[in-house]
């Protein structure tokens, strides 16, 4: 889009309606995730025969996509810089059209592990443009609510085409359902990106523009660098890089062993779906207050009390054998992620100069979503050397527990430019 002539003016309501479309793309985009949630894990079984034992083998699809992923949140936000943040966020659905056939006409369960690639492109690719580009259009005391609105337009549709996912599957079949949901998800998403998104990039460089005199004399520095400085030299980067992957590991294990732990319970796939969404709709729904308070009250507080919260829901899970139990447990997950998610996100845009925050962010989003290849990994390994899921509900819990604790400890707030 040409956009010579523009005097860009921020903030959520002078851009409400791109800021609008841009949450319509993320939640899209966690539709597009959230459709797997529930079916993939019991599909594994039915269609391809894994048996149920094979914990290892079941995580595969979560390990690849956590490295996909990972990959494409680092190079994202550089790309973006380089081609626009449409463009990218365009490339992002084109990577999402072979997800539905290869689901509907797989034979074997190295067509899922594919499928899940390509799913892995989509979310590193136009997640991130969608969060980048409300960035942004916003103001610098809205990142806490643009953050939040930004988790709960995408994990409310997590949670929302989980629970259709897992009904649609009753109803025609588990491959069919996700074939059309997926489909329709795909070409919406895809047709309001190319027609009725527009190019972000100005604002961001107005921002710059509007930045003190020493960040803007700051020499502009590789990936490269800024993943060194983000990953080991920043001390408080450091701190909430490795609570973004830690905290994967809660999204991991509902992910890959909820439905099969319920499902085990003598529950349906509908109800299963329902029950898990309530952890999707508390974590979407949470965040829009958590989002904006923590712009009030601080980050370091919220996303301590997160960590620890979605250990003691996790672990209390193994322990309760009733409906209405698990929904307050789910429930407890949901929050805690709704108090920690969005904080995390708002905390590193605090650290990251204007004209590096897509990269910075995109740094933080590779160690986030990496926990997911490093989640399912320990915990499919500790599934299968045990034989059940007991043990993977405690490592999930001590995880979150010392992960927090590291962030107490280490992460203090400070002043953007000494991310440089």
């Amino acid at each position: 889009m040409n956009t010579s002539g523009l005097n860009p003016v921020h903030g959520i309501r002078a851009n409400w309606p791109q800021f609008l479309q841009h949450l319509a793309q993320v939640f899209f985009v966690g539709a597009t995730v959230g459709m797997t949630r529930t079916v993939l894990p019991v599909l594994a079984q039915t269609d391809f025969g894994l048996a149920a034992n094979s914990f290892l083998a079941l995580s595969t699809f979560v390990i690849v996509f956590g490295l996909v992923k990972s990959v494409l949140n680092l190079v994202a936000g550089d790309l973006s810089d380089r081609l626009g943040r449409k463009r990218v966020l365009l490339l992002g659905w084109m990577a999402a059209i072979p997800i539905p056939f290869l689901i509907l006409f797989g034979q074997s369960w190295g067509w899922i592990i594919l499928a899940t690639g390509f799913l892995g492109i989509n979310q590193g690719l136009a997640w991130s443009m969608a969060l980048n580009s409300k960035l942004d259009l916003t103001r610098a005391e809205q990142r806490g609510l643009v953050n939040g609105l930004n988790e709960f337009a995408g994990y409310g549709g997590v949670a929302l085409a989980g629970v259709l996912a897992a009904f649609l599957a009753h109803w025609i079949g588990a491959r069919m359902g996700l074939f059309w949901f997926s489909l329709a998800v795909i070409s919406v998403a895809l047709t309001l990106g190319l027609w009725a998104v527009r190019e972000t990039r100005p604002w961001a460089l107005a921002q710059r523009s509007q930045a003190p005199e020493t960040a803007k004399k700051s020499k502009p520095r590789t990936l490269r660098a800024i993943f060194w400085q983000a990953s080991i030299k920043h001390p408080g980067l450091l701190a909430l890089n490795q609570a973004g992957l830690v905290e994967k590991f809660t999204d991991s294990i509902v992910w890959l062993f909820f439905p099969i732990f319920f499902l085990a319970r003598g529950m349906s796939l509908a109800a299963a779906g329902s029950l898990i969404a309530i952890y999707g709709v508390t974590w979407g729904a949470g965040q829009l207050i958590t989002g904006p308070l923590s712009d009030k009250i601080g980050r370091k507080i919220l996303i301590v009390g997160g960590m620890w919260l979605c250990g003691v829901g996790v672990l209390a899970v193994s322990f309760t054998d009733s409906l209405v139990l698990w929904s307050i447990e789910l429930a407890l997950i949901g929050l805690g992620m709704a108090m920690l998610y969005p904080t995390l996100g708002a905390a590193v845009a605090d650290l990251s100069l204007p004209a590096e925050r897509a990269s910075v962010l995109g740094v933080y989003r590779f160690w986030r979503d990496f926990g997911y290849a490093v989640g399912g990994l320990l915990l499919g390994l500790a599934a299968q050397m045990s034989g059940h899921l007991a043990l993977p509900f405690w490592l999930v819990a001590i995880a979150m527990f010392l992960s927090g604790g590291y962030v107490w400890l280490k992460f203090s707030p400070q002043p953007a430019l000494t991310a440089n």
